[in-house]
């Protein structure tokens, strides 16, 4: 009976004492970096780059453009991650650093038939959705 009581008084303490330290870790550790996740609507691959539908409200889609440059290099802006077996949703994870758009994940179905994937008309007009000089994309909500 002793060393039971002995064990429960030691846990107690333990449960006591390691929120205290967790913090203190934690605020050592914190990151620079947040993130905000968007369940995607459709996603239109094109010669550019992809455009991405979001919810933006209850009746609202929004619509942000990633360019193909974003993809190309490592350390770059974006990356095309395939969503595993099971998760059937797509969405984007974009990252800021510091209040500022630093980078975003777009995990994709990986079957391209899927209700999520649309295709854009080869002679739509889309090449002023895609600037030059993008450096960041603006997610909008209501």
């Amino acid at each position: 009976m002793k060393k039971l009581t002995i064990i429960l008084l030691i846990c107690v303490a333990l449960a006591i004492c390691t929120p205290v330290f967790a913090q203190t870790i934690s605020e050592k550790n914190r990151s620079e970096y947040y993130y905000t996740t968007v369940r995607l609507e459709k996603i239109y691959p094109t010669r550019y780059g992809y455009i991405l539908q979001y919810r933006k409200g209850i009746n609202n889609i929004g619509r942000v453009s990633v360019p193909n440059d974003w993809f190309t290099f490592a350390g770059a802006k974006a990356e095309l991650i395939t969503l595993p077996k099971g998760q059937d949703w797509p969405y984007m994870a974009v990252f800021y650093k510091e209040g500022e758009f630093s980078h975003l994940r777009l995990y994709v179905h990986r079957w391209k038939g899927h209700p999520t994937w649309g295709s854009m008309p080869l002679s739509a007009d889309i090449k002023h959705l895609f600037p030059e000089d993008q450096e960041y994309i603006e997610i909008e909500f209501e």
